[in-house]
């Protein structure tokens, strides 16, 4: 390693690196680059967020020029460095081999929401993280892809619990100098301005590109002077507002959208649209069609042909719809654009043409008009089939064209740190190189090899178990000492000694749906506390989570979980994290030993939660719905109840929860605490390694992008 000092040309070159990489969220699924950045300020790694623009916004020019005349620091930099560009330089990708025709002619993939990271908090919930782990598999994997959505500047609200227990949101405002993105210019350097009619009124917008190792993703922003106030805020918030606010961003997604990449000239071959929020996309198609000559049965044969859909939810409040007056004063442009009637436009989102009292359908509208659909797990595949069996005029569910991809995760993405270390180690050990672990994760091969007891013995297999559980308490205590109410400062001596590092870890994190039923554990409450207060074989529980600002059911169900953490007998033994987002997700999955999930069968479209547990170590413990009914073989987790379910919904909470008792108490907690002499649970533990062999590369997204990929995305498939 040379110890003679770096030239100013070799100091600014380093510079520049480290502000191209920090712009790239490609280091969000990167340990080295991670730590390279901790590295530069370890408090402000933390305490922003883990954003490596902010950091460097943190350190001065001149405290990074000289940090960089450290050889050791200067020669990691330039490694890392070296792998980055090399991954966006990989000539032999998946895709390259198998889809070369996406290369000039990408997938353009619409979503309301992305989940990226922590940094960019401008998601909901899990269609935001499917789409952001879509979006990074598509990169890994070399895919022509193109993502759209919007840049919300407030985010998704900042959640806190008042007095009385309830939830509260807040919003902050982003700064895109601070966020990994950057502004979308012409050749010339001038902000790319396009124009969308909204209502009456002609909305500028501007892009913000979020660059996804080789993806991009595109996020319009119409908080722009041209524009009224109103209609300025338009992006302000995800999913913001009434649902005038809803249908205002939803054309601006859909016609916006395809107008951005007329306007930086990129033609897709396939417009893929992650639910119905971007469904106004096919007028906007059918619209360049008119203009251009086509009759109108071959413009919308002709929009068929370019367009996909994914429907991610078989609950009726999941799918928008708008009324008449609505869709006439928001979306009256349309009328103009194709050359119909109110009523005919109304008929394009309808179920029954003609039916005057029905809505407008965005999901409907997305149907109509997409070549093929899909649901996200083979149960939510029969379940919409059921769903819009009417829509298709076929006699059994059967018939209906809506198949299914099931979900997955980017797993090396969601993969702690302590995590990526250990299996790459392994993987290393083996002989192979370190370039090549983030493609063999996504293999069964890999899983195989590195969980293979003379491998990975079950002693650092259970001790890889207790660092991770160990990492999540002292985060929950830190959590826990700045929410209050359960702690207060100075009250070191409770803050140090809550939770126990040697039990029982069951997590419950998601969205706060009803239909989720988040405390239904609890309906058992006697027994439950029977079952943690038990020395010799003690449980405890970690809950955190978001219910949207309007629902008030859902909010209730966190005022009872947190009031259960306070004031009951459960006390101690179970505790409500607050403002769940990205971060707090990852200190779950990894940390927990079981991760709960009892949704209302069949309400639970796939769920991805539970599948990012995997490589940390932690079971699943859930009603067979979603992905867990695909999944699930006996010997990689735990089912609540059987492969079926009660149609009254009171018979189905009480026989689930009663199934779910059953289960803990018979089958998770014995298993959990059946130690030899040495103290090792070598049935749990072979349990751990079977799900790690079984779901980790089954459920990622690299399996996921590849099956939408050879089914749906090459040119001439489902036409």
């Amino acid at each position: 390693m040379s110890t003679t000092p770096l030239t100013a040309a070799e100091l600014d070159q380093l510079t520049s690196d480290l502000n191209r990489l920090a712009r790239n969220l490609w280091w969000s699924w990167d340990q080295d680059a991670q730590e390279l950045f901790q590295s530069l300020s370890p408090r402000g790694w933390q305490n922003l967020y883990h954003n490596p623009v902010a950091v460097l916004r943190e350190v001065s020019p001149y405290e990074l020029r000289m940090r960089l005349q450290s050889p050791d620091f200067a020669s990691r930099v330039r490694a890392v460095v070296s792998s980055f560009d090399s991954y966006l330089k990989e000539k032999n990708t998946w895709g390259a081999t198998n889809a070369p025709a996406l290369a000039s002619n990408p997938v353009a993939y619409f979503s309301a929401e992305f989940a990226f990271h922590e940094t960019l908090p401008i998601a909901a919930g899990g269609l935001g993280a499917l789409a952001g782990d879509h979006a990074k598999a598509a990169s890994d994997l070399g895919i022509g892809f193109v993502g759209i959505s919007l840049f919300y500047r407030e985010g998704y609200f900042q959640q806190s619990v008042n007095q009385d227990n309830w939830q509260v949101e807040s919003y902050t405002l982003l700064d895109p100098n601070n966020l990994p993105l950057e502004p979308v210019v012409d050749a010339v350097g001038e902000r790319v301005v396009c124009r969308v009619t909204i209502a009456g009124h002609s909305v500028s917008f501007q892009a913000w590109r979020v660059n996804i190792g080789r993806c991009p993703v595109y996020l319009l922003d119409s908080n722009l002077p041209d524009n009224e106030f109103p209609l300025r805020d338009l992006t302000n918030r995800v999913y913001g507002g009434d649902s005038t606010t809803r249908i205002m961003q939803e054309i601006l997604l859909g016609v916006g959208g395809v107008r951005l990449l007329r306007a930086l000239g990129v033609q897709p071959s396939t417009f893929h649209m992650n639910e119905g929020h971007a469904a106004f996309l096919t007028f906007e198609l059918m619209r360049e069609k008119l203009a251009a000559g086509a009759s109108l049965d071959a413009a919308k044969e002709a929009t068929r042909k370019e367009c996909i859909f994914t429907t991610h939810t078989p609950v009726e409040a999941g799918h928008d719809r708008f009324n008449a007056g609505l869709m006439g004063y928001a979306g009256g442009r349309f009328q103009t654009d194709l050359g119909l009637t109110a009523e005919q436009i109304m008929d394009m989102g309808r179920v029954q043409s003609g039916a005057t009292e029905e809505p407008f359908c965005m999901t409907v509208l997305a149907l109509r008009f997409s070549r093929a659909a899909n649901g996200v797990s083979e149960l939510h595949g029969a379940v919409s089939r059921e769903m819009w069996q009417e829509l298709y005029g076929v006699k059994t569910p059967d018939e209906v064209p809506i198949g299914f991809v099931t979900n997955g995760v980017h797993l090396v993405g969601w993969m702690k740190g302590p995590a990526r270390r250990l299996w790459r180690q392994k993987f290393c050990e083996l002989g192979n190189p370190a370039s090549a672990f983030v493609t063999e994760a996504n293999t069964p091969e890999f899983w195989k090899r590195v969980t293979d007891p003379s491998v990975l013995t079950d002693e650092e297999l259970w001790a890889f178990k207790y660092q991770l559980r160990r990492e999540l308490i002292e985060f929950t205590r830190r959590r826990l000492l700045l929410q209050g109410g359960t702690f207060h400062q100075g009250d070191f001596i409770k803050f140090d000694g809550f939770l126990n590092p040697d039990a029982l870890t069951i997590g419950f994190a998601r969205r706060f749906a009803t239909y989720k039923r988040a405390p239904l554990i609890f309906d058992q409450f006697e027994q439950i506390v029977k079952l943690v207060k038990d020395k010799r074989r003690p449980v405890q529980f970690i809950f955190a989570g978001k219910a949207h600002p309007r629902d008030d059911q859902g909010k209730a169900f966190i005022q009872k979980i947190i009031h259960l953490s306070k004031y009951s007998e459960l006390s101690g033994n179970l505790v409500f994290i607050e403002n769940y987002d990205i971060h707090v997700c990852r200190q779950m999955v990894s940390g927990c030993d079981i991760w709960l999930n009892n949704p209302r069968r069949p309400l639970e479209a796939s769920g991805t939660s539970g599948m990012k547990t995997t490589p940390h170590g932690c079971l699943n413990l859930s009603i067979l719905d979603g992905w867990w009914r695909e999944g699930y073989d006996q010997q990689n987790g735990f089912a609540i109840g059987a492969d079926s379910h009660p149609s009254d919904v009171a018979e189905q909470d009480r026989v689930d929860s009663a199934n779910l008792f059953r289960t803990l108490t018979e089958r998770v907690v014995p298993t959990f605490y059946d130690r030899g002499t040495d103290g090792i649970p070598r049935q749990w533990l072979k349990l751990i390694r079977h799900s790690m062999v079984t779901l980790a590369p089954q459920y990622s997204t690299w399996r996921m992008v590849q099956e939408y990929t050879n089914r749906y995305y090459l040119p001439g498939t489902n036409t």
